[in-house]
């Protein structure tokens, strides 16, 4: 990557700050307009010298992540491979991706190996890689993350997911690594490599991604090799129903949610456990369809969504990442959406919001599930998740079990994007551009959704494949079930 000289560097920093406060719907949220100009005021001060585009996000991503707000980041710059490198990358399998992570304080573990890989046990800590140590990237990658908020528990979870991310775009995509480790005070020193796919495994690979009408409507996801959504019942008598998701998608979730409530119904089950631990979230349009569900009276799912101004939604880059004949057909309807995204908002009392369906009043689904719901949630609930979580424990209609969420209880933004580029080091900067806030009485905490019931798994457990949170619940459930047949007993 090219040098950029610093003056070109301080022109970046100021057209991000212009755009910011031209688009952003509530920028000074969790920071002041006075700090937020001394950040990049201060920021500008030390671009003395030239800077590659890396070197540059480095320093202008922790005064975005001052801001804190979750959706708000710039883009990492990374090396964009040819077709054919990608290809031959379809054939290898991943380095670092095989394992699974746990972050704790500046420390790296490995909590699962699940192929194996040179014997590598749970629980081994990661002390460096090629002599670099992992505490040092650590404390200078999580100054590139911000949850929404004052929120404290995102931030172990989103870093161990992106860390290898920040790594390879850091120091390259390598073929080979050399792990310092430690496990059980014994220190040992480990060789990965890139390895290739096996004819019998890319014949599994491409059977496993075949769509199948259960893969679409649980959403099957070929990275993960699981689904996104899953459900089962968790007795013999199938009083207790069980939602897990991954991800709020939107994909094929009306049908999910319709087979899945008409069997809870059919099994006249009592409780319903859902899971939405490690979902950063998604689709307003699903946990709406899904809230649905869970109610037996009218409702609103969010507040009208604020715009910084009736401009925005025409700002979100129409024709990005288009294809020449997408491009065709977006440019024949394109005075369609200008016309729509016209009509889409409105003004009251001095500001602009944007329909959404969301945020009218909606009905209750006919069989509705009128029993007792308990919701697992953690630190790594984010985005949608949280919405869902705050509105569902606003209403009473739901025992949280586990952490706060690392999305705020009182909203964020996010909605849709304007994806703004840096003139000089093309940096992308994508500024949401609506102002979501679930229809609640806000708490004015500035954190997460509080669980009703505060229950974080450690390391070991998660190693053990322990689930506190789930055992908690189960656990309630049987005594309830157990006082409900002696009651009946008597009765008789």
């Amino acid at each position: 990557m090219s040098c950029i000289p610093p003056e070109k560097l301080r022109e970046d920093a100021d057209y991000a700050y212009k755009k910011l406060n031209a688009m952003h719907p509530n920028l000074y949220w969790y920071i002041s307009e006075q700090d937020l100009k001394y950040k990049f005021d201060s920021l500008k001060s030390t671009l003395n010298t030239p800077l590659t585009p890396l070197q540059f996000y480095f320093r202008l991503q922790p005064v975005i992540a001052s801001i804190r707000e979750g959706h708000l980041a710039l883009r990492v710059p990374a090396r964009r491979f040819t077709k054919k490198e990608i290809k031959a990358l379809e054939h290898t399998k991943g380095m670092f991706s095989r394992f699974e992570y746990y972050v704790e304080g500046d420390r790296l573990f490995i909590v699962s190996n699940p192929d194996s890989i040179q014997n590598i046990q749970p629980g081994t800590e990661i002390l460096s890689i090629n002599s670099v140590p992992v505490a040092e990237d650590i404390k200078r990658y999580r100054k590139l993350i911000s949850s929404d908020g004052f929120n404290t528990t995102f931030h172990t979870y989103y870093l161990k997911d992106v860390f290898f991310n920040f790594y390879t775009a850091e120091h390259g995509f390598e073929n080979k690594a050399v792990l310092e480790t430690v496990y059980q005070g014994e220190h040992k020193t480990y060789t990965l490599k890139r390895e290739s796919k096996s004819a019998s495994e890319l014949k599994t690979e491409k059977l496993q991604n075949k769509r199948t009408e259960e893969k679409k409507v649980n959403d099957y996801d070929h990275f993960t090799q699981s689904y996104n959504r899953s459900f089962s019942f968790l007795d013999q008598d199938s009083t207790v129903a069980y939602i897990k998701v991954k991800s709020f998608s939107e994909s094929h979730s009306e049908k999910f949610y319709k087979d899945a409530f008409a069997r809870i119904k059919a099994a006249g089950a009592s409780y319903l456990i859902l899971d939405i631990r490690n979902n950063y979230g998604g689709s307003l349009y699903e946990i709406n369809h899904l809230y649905s569900y869970l109610t037996s009276e009218p409702y609103t799912l969010i507040h009208p969504s604020q715009l910084a101004s009736a401009k925005t939604p025409l700002k979100t880059n129409y024709f990005r990442q288009s294809s020449p004949w997408q491009y065709i057909i977006k440019g024949i309807t394109y005075p369609i959406y200008l016309t729509t995204q016209a009509f889409s908002t409105y003004s009251r009392d001095g500001k602009v919001y944007y329909r959404m369906k969301e945020s009218r009043p909606n009905k209750p689904q006919p069989n509705a599930f009128t029993g007792k719901v308990f919701v697992l949630i953690n630190g790594s609930s984010f985005s949608a998740s949280s919405i869902l979580a705050s509105k569902l424990k606003n209403d009473h209609r739901a025992i949280l079990v586990g952490e706060e969420t690392g999305g705020a209880n009182d909203g964020t933004v996010a909605g849709f994007y304007s994806y703004q580029k840096l003139p000089n080091s093309k940096l992308s900067l994508p500024v949401g551009l609506l102002l979501v806030q679930p229809d609640i009485n806000f708490s004015g905490t500035r954190k997460g959704v509080v669980p009703d019931v505060a229950i974080r798994e450690n390391m070991q457990e998660v190693i053990d494949h322990q689930d506190p949170e789930m055992n908690w619940v189960m656990s309630t459930i049987m005594m309830e079930k157990g006082t409900l047949l002696k009651t009946n007993a008597g009765s008789k």
